[in-house]
């Protein structure tokens, strides 16, 4: 598919609403220095708005990860990390949504973790569009970034005593959307 057919299809004039069922919010971090910790978050939402100016936008709600670890769980959902009684929301808002040459999808936004804005880029691929079981239309994309905890105010650490930190400050972000038209949206428009 070329580029222009791709942005076409994803962004086609209409709204979008994130599917959760089908989709999924990980990320991934560096633990020891040499382990990985994988998680995801079963609490978000999102709009895709297409047109001229395409956008994205989405929430995660903190309190809804899990990493598989009930203990670390509670301590990432604490004051020490996410903080999440008096943060209950990550926010995601696209400045801008393109496909590049080479066809991978580009979604720069602003990311607002603990009340701290910071830009994000995210890349991926679409992965086309379709027709449902129950007959709606359907399109889907995967999106991977990385952020930098400490930009956010996640800062807790320890020092090892072999040197080095527990928790590494790179965080790789593993996104897969699927979205529904939302036609309710449209026809209330």
């Amino acid at each position: 598919m070329s580029a222009v057919r791709d942005m076409d299809q994803l962004l086609a004039a209409g709204t979008w609403r994130v599917d959760r069922t089908h989709s999924v919010v990980g990320f991934r971090v560096k633990h020891l220095m040499i382990e990985t910790v994988a998680g995801r978050f079963h609490g978000f939402d999102g709009l895709i708005d297409g047109g001229e100016k395409p956008s994205i936008v989405g929430s995660v709600r903190p309190g809804s990860l899990d990493t598989g670890h009930p203990e670390r769980d509670r301590h990432l959902r604490s004051p020490d990390f996410f903080d999440v009684d008096r943060y209950p929301e990550i926010l995601f808002v696209s400045s801008e949504v393109y496909f590049r040459v080479d066809g991978l999808l580009v979604v720069a936004a602003d990311l607002t973790i603990k009340a701290l804005t910071r830009p994000i880029e995210l890349l991926g691929v679409f992965r086309g569009g379709g027709v449902g079981l129950d007959g709606s239309e359907r399109i889907a994309f995967d999106l991977r970034g990385q952020l930098d905890r400490a930009d956010y105010g996640l800062t807790w650490n320890r020092v090892l005593e072999t040197g080095g930190f527990l928790v590494g400050n790179t965080v790789e972000l593993q996104i897969g959307v699927a979205a529904v038209r939302d036609v309710a949206v449209e026809l209330a428009a």
